[in-house]
Order: C-alpha cells, then sequence, then structure tokens
C-alpha cells in the first residue's frame, strides 16, 4: 500500500523531508497513531540510528490540508539551511528540534514543500 494512502486512513498528517541519505519527518495525529508508525520504523532493519527530537501534544494541526508532503532537501538553497543550522547541508543532528520545525514552516511558506494530498 502506497506510504501516503496508508497515512489517511489512519487519520496522521504530516511532512517527510529528505536528502540522499538523511530523513526528518513530522507526524500529526493521535497518539496511538503516531506512536504505531514509530515502533515500525524502530523495528526496520533499513532504519538505522532513529532520533526522536520532538514529541508533544497540540491543540490543532498545523497540515491538517494533507495526508503526507515531502521535500528534497538537498535541492534547498544552502542559505535557507544555515538560517537554521550551522551547516549549509542537512546533517545529522544539525538541526534542533525547534529549528526543524521552524526550516519545514520556512518550506511550506515557500511552496518548496511537495505532493500536498
Amino acid at each position: 500500500m502506497h506510504e501516503a494512502q496508508h497515512k489517511d486512513r489512519t487519520g496522521i498528517t504530516g511532512v517527510l523531508c529528505h536528502s540522499e541519505k538523511l530523513y526528518l519527518q513530522m507526524l500529526q495525529g493521535g497518539r496511538e497513531q503516531v506512536n504505531r508508525p514509530d515502533a515500525r520504523l524502530l523495528g526496520d532493519a533499513r532504519h538505522r540510528d532513529v532520533t526522536l527530537l520532538h514529541y508533544q501534544e497540540i491543540s490543532e494541526r498545523r497540515y491538517a490540508g494533507w495526508t503526507m508532503s515531502q521535500t528534497n532537501l538537498d535541492r534547498l538553497n544552502p542559505g535557507t539551511l544555515l538560517r537554521y543550522s550551522a551547516r549549509p547541508e542537512f546533517a545529522r543532528y544539525a538541526l534542533s528540534d525547534c529549528s526543524s520545525l521552524a526550516l519545514i514552516d520556512e518550506l511550506i511558506a515557500a511552496a518548496a514543500v511537495l505532493g500536498r494530498v
């Protein structure tokens, strides 16, 4: 089953940011629905060094208008990443949880996020 279709059925919304080797994903939904994919990721041998940056209960979704969007961080202007990181490329642990959220918000505002389903 296509990942976006699966997330749509479970009520999960979010954004997937990726580079050639790294992924940054934000999920929104009910506690049980959001935790279930995390458990699958941790048990999947293809995913190594999974790190939870931030976990928070929210009163309303930031990205309720689509299921799962995506953006390729390797194609971003390095100056965009430098606003949130000390390095001009997407690198492991280069972004804090707050910086990650701010970067995603900027990408959405600049229409750099694709696949708003």
